[in-house]
């Protein structure tokens, strides 16, 4: 059977992205909060729309600080803006980055199953030609494969 997809990341790669995660881990370690369910609904999370908004405020206070709230206080709304702006730059990268691993593990897992299958074929042959061992080995993977009995269900 042919392979989806040949590992292009070498052990000093998976090296490196392990020591690039720590490092990571280490650097916002006790830095960022994580919010529980209630926390998230809570707070919840601004819309495309209000982020526009967020934005116009923003604009309107480099332009015309006269028009601004003199309750807000906007050394924290720009260091809340900027932090923000900042955040969802990376997130968006990391996003991707999950996204291409996560297809990048989907092709993995579709070879490994095919060829698992494939080997399973190969051992019930081998059973049925009297093989040594492969009775057991079919017997331990039979059970990865239930088998539902139909049964007749007559209407009187």
């Amino acid at each position: 059977m042919r392979n989806v997809i040949q590992s292009k990341l070498t052990q000093q790669d998976q090296t490196k992205i392990d020591k690039a995660i720590d490092n990571l881990e280490a650097v916002i370690k006790g830095k960022l909060p994580a919010l529980t369910e209630e926390e998230r609904l809570k707070y919840g999370s601004i819309n495309e729309m209000n982020k526009l908004f967020v934005n116009k405020v923003y604009d309107y206070r480099k332009r015309n600080e006269e028009l601004s709230a003199s309750e807000v206080d906007w050394s924290d709304f720009e260091k809340d803006y900027h932090a923000r702006y900042f955040l969802e730059n990376r997130l968006e990268r990391f996003m991707s980055i999950a996204f291409q691993m996560e297809s990048t593990k989907i092709l993995h897992d579709y070879d490994n199953y095919h060829d698992a299958l494939t080997d399973y074929a190969y051992s019930q042959y081998k059973k049925g030609a009297g093989s040594n061992g492969f009775t057991e080995k079919v017997a331990e993977l039979k059970q990865f494969f239930p088998r539902t009995r139909k049964t007749d269900i007559s209407e009187n």
